[in-house]
């Protein structure tokens, strides 16, 4: 079962390549695109991150991710012209679905808890099984063939643009950090600071690390192994906390800080791009007041709660 997980595993992975690569070669045969054939390439070097990336030395996926950072820090990686659908048709196609329009992302969430919680096909395959399976029930909602679907997925693809990969590499770097032995670092730095068995310091300290961390990297699950192991366990476990209240509220802690960074382009970011935003921080300016309360709230709720 675990060899069938694997490769279906790999199909999706496969999948997501092509889907990038259709994004490059559409950028390639666009004179009209200001960078041509930069983007192209960037997009091509994604694809085969996705698609082949299992299959040939991690040396040449890392050269490749490096070809993709400078492409990026160059700024040579741009959307060019898409088409987009005009405010008259939007309207009316919004009138004719209503509602509706919502029943392939529920389906998405829906078929991935019960595939993840009642088969042994697990949570990733579960969400690739999700995303084909909503995609299929969108083009039956709205009656779209499978070249509107390539298009638009194309349109969403080159609008998120360079920030789709950084949920990737952050994670990656977060694996990085905990083999680094970045957590006992952490511990060292913290015990200058907060004096033993101080029970309400141990508790900031964990959730305030985690928000931090969380900051940095742009995302909870990758700070959380750091935090946990630098901070967690000796100043908040270790002085009795109950380990699994305490770790599933600094998982949420960390979620805090995902409000509050353009790290974690997936929620920050990526809505400024797909609704083109002219503030590129706008999201993380109305998120800010409600991540603070909860910053208040996880340090209360830890406090009582855990102990």
């Amino acid at each position: 079962m675990e060899a069938f997980n694997n490769n279906l595993l790999e199909f999706f992975f496969i999948l997501t390549g092509l889907l990038m690569a259709y994004t490059g070669f559409r950028v390639l045969l666009d004179q009209r695109h200001p960078a041509r054939i930069q983007t192209a390439i960037f997009w091509f070097l994604l694809a085969a991150t996705f698609s082949i990336g299992r299959f040939i030395p991690a040396y040449i996926s890392g050269l490749m991710v490096v070809g993709m950072g400078i492409l990026t820090l160059f700024k040579q990686v741009k959307i060019g012209p898409i088409n987009q659908l005009s405010e008259e048709k939007a309207q009316e196609r919004s009138k004719r679905l209503g509602n509706t329009i919502f029943i392939p992302v529920v389906s998405l969430a829906f078929i991935a808890i019960i595939i993840a919680q009642f088969t042994p096909l697990g949570g990733q395959v579960g969400i690739g099984v999700a995303a084909v399976s909503s995609l299929i029930i969108a083009m039956l909602v709205t009656k779209a063939n499978v070249k509107t679907a390539l298009r638009e997925g194309d349109r969403m693809v080159r609008q998120v643009g360079t920030v789709g990969i950084l949920p990737q590499l952050l994670a990656a770097l977060g694996v990085i950090f905990t083999a680094a032995g970045v957590g006992d670092v952490i511990a060292g730095m913290i015990s200058a600071f907060v004096p033993e068995g101080n029970q309400l310091l141990g508790v900031m300290a964990y959730v305030l690390g985690m928000v931090i961390f969380t900051m940095i990297m742009g995302n909870a699950f990758a700070a959380f192994t750091v935090i946990t192991a630098g901070i967690g366990v000796p100043f908040v476990i270790a002085q009795g906390a109950d380990p699994v209240v305490a770790g599933a509220l600094a998982m949420t802690a960390g979620y805090c800080g995902t409000l509050m960074t353009p790290m974690a382009a997936n929620f920050n970011a990526l809505p400024v791009a797909l609704l083109e935003m002219k503030n590129p921080n706008g999201v993380i300016r109305e998120q800010l007041p409600y991540a603070i309360l909860m910053i208040i709230v996880h340090i209360a709720l830890m406090y009582f709660w855990a102990f």
